[in-house]
């Protein structure tokens, strides 16, 4: 292994991690916070070196960019996690046998956290402000679009932890390739958890190629189902922000389904769309009601259906009941984020028993699936599996526990 000098350097440096206080812990997020702001600058020209080689017209352009505003964002969500709770020390569990032995079941770090992510330079700080926090080491896997932001940002992160005493080491960058990738994720003894955060080809890699455990995060299918007692100008609001707000997160709309009764309603519900020329695949019956009246409309086809597009584009599907809609999200969701807007109660309810996703909203669009959104701080990804966390992860998903156990001398008959 070509990297495993800087895994075992990572390794050792995440044990000097424990002998720090959350105080100490907190003082260091703040210093990083401040620097963001005080190197703006620098921080901004190294990414436009990354911007200035991909196309602007690409979706993943608006992920890639940083900006004044995203990076005052960014320091406000790392002062903030220095703000929460500690989520190391908790005791989750305590009894005595009747032996005597004292058991105590209480929160530690994992240890050493291997994060895989694209052209997403802001996951950078986001991810050592979580991880430092809860008193995790970090290796980080960041792809060649935003390697120079991430070279600066890891950088700076660098300097505050040498200013303040503390290995840098707790933080790593590795190459930007894909060689690097493969190294991590066979990096036994060393990484005690990745998680990839991205499309689903890199999902899909790192779950398959992976010998050390892995939280897949990160792919949505989202869909939103308008219901035949759906309120118009509430369907309207909440379609147009999860499709229009950021079309490269992954919790932004996909597809929505339009019970049949309401058919007359879509154009209305759609209109707002266009002022961002969103590019709407519409099945047979939804084309029919939109055909001249909405300016950027196909037909859809079978891909139209199951695809994260990650882009100004929408897929429409009729249904006629809240059961062919649970049907189609059964089939073509990932287990992100689903969404009804109604205003029956009983309707709603039965969406939300029966739809198994990470996030299920009624009469709210999916765009609130987000960490800080959730109260959480940061957030480290979203969880999109049932073993261990599920749906936005932040400082308790990042922790473990370990038992403890007292006697006084007892012996195991």
């Amino acid at each position: 292994m070509q990297l495993k000098e800087t895994f075992e350097s990572v390794k050792r440096a995440s044990k000097t991690l424990a002998l720090l206080s959350d105080e100490q812990r907190n003082a260091i997020l703040l210093a990083v916070a401040d620097a963001i702001i005080n190197n703006q600058e620098r921080i901004l020209k190294a990414n436009g070196e990354d911007l200035a080689k991909m196309d602007q017209s690409s979706p993943l352009y608006d992920r890639l960019q940083l900006t004044e505003s995203r990076l005052e964002g960014i320091a406000a969500d790392m002062r903030n996690v220095a703000t929460l709770p500690s989520p190391l020390g908790h005791i989750t569990k305590q009894k005595t046998l009747p032996n005597g032995l004292r058991l105590c079941r209480v929160s530690v770090p994992f240890g050493v956290i291997g994060m895989i992510y694209e052209a997403r330079p802001n996951v950078t700080f986001d991810v050592f402000s979580l991880c430092f926090k809860s008193g995790n080491a970090c290796v980080l896997k960041g792809g060649k679009d935003a390697d120079c932001s991430n070279r600066e940002e890891v950088a700076l992160i660098h300097e505050v932890l040498e200013r303040y005493g503390v290995s840098k080491d707790v933080v790593a960058l590795l190459p930007a390739t894909h060689e690097a990738t493969g190294e991590m994720l066979n990096a036994v003894g060393y990484v005690d958890l990745c998680i990839p955060r991205g499309g689903r080809k890199l999902i899909d890699f790192v779950r398959d190629t992976a010998r050390i455990p892995v939280i897949e995060t990160g792919a949505g299918v989202v869909n939103t189902y308008f219901d035949k007692d759906g309120d118009l100008e509430m369907g309207r609001a909440i379609i147009n922000n999860a499709k229009t707000r950021r079309v490269s997160v992954c919790n932004a709309l996909d597809c929505l389904l339009v019970h049949k009764d309401r058919l007359d309603d879509l154009e209305s519900l759609v209109e707002p769309m266009a002022e961002k020329h969103v590019l709407i695949y519409a099945d047979e019956k939804a084309f029919a009601a939109l055909d001249g009246k909405y300016p950027y409309l196909e037909h859809a086809t079978a891909d139209s259906f199951g695809t994260e597009f990650m882009d100004y584009k929408l897929a429409i599907k009729t249904v006629a009941s809240l059961e062919e809609a649970l049907a189609h999200i059964d089939e073509n969701g990932s287990g992100h984020s689903e969404s009804i807007i109604t205003m029956n109660e009983a309707v709603a309810r039965k969406f939300q028993m029966h739809i198994d996703a990470a996030c299920v909203y009624w009469n709210a669009p999916t765009s609130f699936t987000d960490g800080a959104q959730f109260g959480l701080g940061a957030e480290i990804g979203i969880s999109t599996q049932k073993l261990g966390p599920r749906g936005p992860m932040a400082l308790e998903e990042i922790c473990t526990y370990k038992w403890l156990i007292e006697g006084e001398g007892q012996t195991r008959p």
